[in-house]
């Protein structure tokens, strides 16, 4: 497959900027690959396609809030500094983005706050847009994360162009977020609230959960054509026993597993084994999935819509065949389907 396969007419109202009312009633589209049926629900009707001794498979990353806004020393130049990763908590070096990034060098300071009470050095250039910055506050570490996360802001999608609002703390993140670390939501799982999740219990559905802390390089535009050259960034995974207790015995008695989101199908596929088992996980992965794919542990997928060219659609593409996820896409544009973070859903079976 190359990248050219990937791209379509996307209009830009199709990207909204706004969740639905409530998570659960944002719009959900149902492809059944065997019979190659498109069906048009609500989200809330997933339960409806499926039964107990099924399970779904969540990632609870929890979204932390990334973007800080700073000054530059001197100039008072305005800064946006992305938090991708803590490199050393005693030392308090993160790995940032910062834009514009030709006016940033080793050396300069940043300031984030009126009182100078929270200030960062550039230590170190790492890429083109990529800077390692050290911290500089006085107090002590848990007082340290508490001014990094009153001061930031949600990392809301660069389409998104309105100033974050007061809702975005709360709803661009699933009601089972547990561990910080991503620097995105996982957006499948922001459709679930917690009367479906109840729904699902009392049905007899099996929750399970990995962790997969979602960085920037998901949504890293493919520069290649061939995609089989196209290096995916890694992100931290943790699959524990209990996961892989439930996950193999309901392939054991056949029933069925869905993953909630791309980046919780990429979590099972970077761990399995060869008799097609899940195995525990504590590392990083960097798993590219395209077609052709063979995938080994879910036969079902919920996922949003995505942009062209993106590697989530990569993955999608590669789930549902890709002629049959262009003609979907086709209908969700004509249907008016919303696109990305805070869009609708779709449930392949």
């Amino acid at each position: 497959m190359k990248l050219s396969h990937f791209n379509f007419e996307l209009p830009e109202e199709r990207l909204t900027e706004y969740p639905s009312d409530h998570r659960d009633e944002s719009r959900l589209m149902v492809l059944n690959r065997k019979k190659e049926t498109i069906d048009h629900k609500y989200f809330k009707d997933i339960i409806d396609y499926f039964n107990e001794g099924d399970t779904f498979v969540f990632n609870n990353t929890k979204v932390f809030p990334a973007r800080l806004m700073g000054n530059k020393e001197k100039t008072g130049a305005r800064i946006e500094v992305f938090l991708l990763r803590e490199l050393n908590e005693e030392q308090r070096l993160w790995d940032v983005l910062v834009d514009p990034a030709r006016k940033i060098r080793i050396g300069n300071k940043l300031y984030f706050s009126d009182d100078d009470s929270l200030v960062a050095e550039v230590i170190d250039n790492t890429t083109s847009r990529g800077r390692t910055l050290r911290f500089l506050f006085d107090g002590s570490y848990d007082e340290f994360r508490k001014a990094l996360f009153e001061l930031g802001q949600t990392p809301l999608p660069k389409f998104i162009r309105r100033e974050e609002e007061s809702f975005d703390r709360e709803r661009f993140q699933t009601i089972y977020a547990k561990h910080e670390g991503a620097v995105a939501a996982p957006a499948a799982g922001m459709h679930f609230s917690k009367h479906l999740i109840k729904k699902l219990e009392i049905k007899g559905i099996n929750l399970a959960e990995l962790t997969l802390h979602i960085g920037l390089g998901t949504f890293n535009p493919v520069e290649v054509e061939d995609l089989s050259k196209h290096k995916m960034d890694s992100e931290e995974l943790f699959i524990d026993q209990k996961t892989c207790d439930i996950i193999n015995t309901t392939k054991k008695n056949k029933n069925r597993i869905c993953a909630i989101g791309t980046t919780s199908m990429k979590g099972l596929e970077s761990s399995v084994s060869s008799m097609k088992t899940l195995n525990p996980y504590s590392g990083w992965t960097h798993k590219f999935i395209f077609p052709p794919y063979d995938f080994r542990i879910a036969d079902s997928m919920i996922t949003n819509f995505h942009t062209p060219k993106s590697t989530l659609l990569m993955m999608a593409s590669a789930f549902a065949e890709p002629d049959f996820l262009k003609e979907a896409y086709d209908i969700a544009i004509k249907e008016k389907y919303n696109f990305y973070s805070y869009g609708d859903a779709m449930l392949i079976i």
